[in-house]
């Protein structure tokens, strides 16, 4: 009970150490600075968090300020637990330790996970700490509800390459699908697969993804599929085709946020309403995951390989051929740490104050294309706040149990942090 209260008291206090601060922007055309030269998958620049999965490295200040990424592991994933999920607070990239990482608030139920949105937050999304460089990888899930809600299982690559299954609230009868080749809008690129009841019926969506082409099957069976030669650019003289090691993400986010984009609230189905069904009887919305199969497939034949740890970026292309396997390490130190300087530790108690981003955030864009990122830096709330992660209701009486609760820190204030755990160190012992 001691140890279950110091852990608290430390969330709790370094908590209040999270500041507001100007962020700073990147993209291809504007790096970040050498001083947070991590550019996160929302498109803001930090250090720590900023440099694990989804840092860009085209729009970082070098391609190696990014951390090398875990390489594929297949896997069975059975979600019946919070067990090997961690808080993005808590990861360092070590993905022997944890399967996923998460931000907002998952809850273990009955042997599935949920991944909730309570009102005036953004949802969650839990991301695979391993990567996929082409493979087959199955997620049994059933979707949320409601206007202006929206689950969403994709592929994201730090480069933006993306393969996606999107589901709106107020269609559960049709699953989106979609790609894009490093964050280009097309908006021929999408295709609907008829399914049945997506909130109440578990259903196994898979994607298969090789270097020549792209396969959406639900319950074993193909609804589309993509060949990489249809995907031409004559302009650009290349193949405009998802092709770079991607995470795996699972989410919940309100594509109807007032702050979202007017066509964004549209295409979600309209305004969130905080106040429908679920909300009322659980304090959130919720999709349910159940199991997450992966299947690694081969590297392409030409890939340059000098290890079997991690992958890296060796060009500014962004391309397949710029991707290479090596032994470099994946695992920071601490989270002010980067890919130039992945042995950077916390300050001491004697040094001197500084602020630095170092934990990205979410804000109500999701977690696909332009996701989290708005243009007109707008965000959503906080996800850590005003959670309710401890009832729910689905109809019968089981157990229930606790969420992982995410600080949600933005920002070190160096020797207030290190004060806080001497102090909360010293209550342990």
């Amino acid at each position: 009970m001691v140890r279950a209260w110091s852990y608290a008291a430390i969330a709790a206090l370094t908590a209040n150490v999270a500041m507001g601060y100007d962020a700073v922007k990147c993209s291809t055309g504007s790096k970040c600075p050498s001083s947070l030269p991590c550019c996160s998958q929302y498109g803001e620049c930090g250090v720590g968090a900023y440099c694990l999965g989804g840092c860009d490295p085209l729009s970082s200040n070098t391609l190696d300020s990014c951390v090398p990424a875990p390489v594929c592991k297949s896997d069975d994933y059975k979600l019946t637990s919070l067990d090997g999920i961690t808080d993005k607070t808590k990861y360092l990239g070590d993905a022997t330790k944890s399967n996923w990482v998460v931000d907002g608030t998952p809850l273990a139920y009955q042997d599935q996970v949920l991944l909730t949105m309570a009102p005036k937050t953004v949802g969650t999304v839990m991301a695979s700490s391993h990567y996929v460089w082409y493979g087959s990888i199955s997620a049994t899930m059933k979707t949320s509800r409601g206007a202006g809600v929206v689950s969403a299982f994709i592929l994201l690559s730090d480069v933006k390459d993306e393969i996606d299954y999107e589901f709106v609230g107020v269609d559960l009868e049709s699953a989106q699908t979609n790609y894009y080749f490093q964050g280009i809008t097309n908006y021929n690129n999408g295709g609907n697969i008829s399914v049945t009841d997506t909130f109440n019926n578990y259903h196994t969506y898979t994607i298969d993804w090789t270097p020549d082409q792209i396969t959406w099957s639900i319950d074993g069976k193909v609804g589309r599929t993509k060949k990489k030669s249809d995907t031409w650019n004559s302009t650009a003289n290349r193949y405009d085709y998802p092709q770079t090691p991607a995470r795996i993400q699972l989410s919940i986010w309100p594509g109807g946020l007032a702050s979202n984009a007017a066509g964004t609230i549209s295409w979600a189905g309209g305004p969130i309403d905080w106040s429908g069904p679920d909300i009322k009887s659980n304090g959130y919305y919720y999709a349910t995951v159940n199991e997450v199969k992966v299947q690694c497939y081969d590297a392409p034949g030409n890939v340059t390989k000098s290890g079997s740890t991690s992958y890296i970026y060796a060009d500014s292309s962004g391309m397949e051929g710029a991707v290479q396997i090596t032994d470099k390490g994946t695992v920071l130190k601490s989270l002010l740490g980067t890919g130039v300087n992945m042995t950077a530790d916390l300050p001491t108690s004697s040094a001197s104050n500084s602020e630095i981003a170092n934990i990205p955030g979410l804000n109500g864009g999701g977690p696909g294309l332009f996701g989290g990122y708005q243009p007109d830096g707008s965000s959503g709330a906080n996800p850590t706040k005003n959670a309710n992660p401890t009832a729910f209701n689905q109809g019968s009486s089981g157990s229930k149990s606790g969420a992982i609760k995410p600080e949600g820190e933005r920002i070190l204030k160096g020797s207030l942090f290190a004060g806080l755990i001497a102090v909360v160190g010293t209550m342990i012992l």
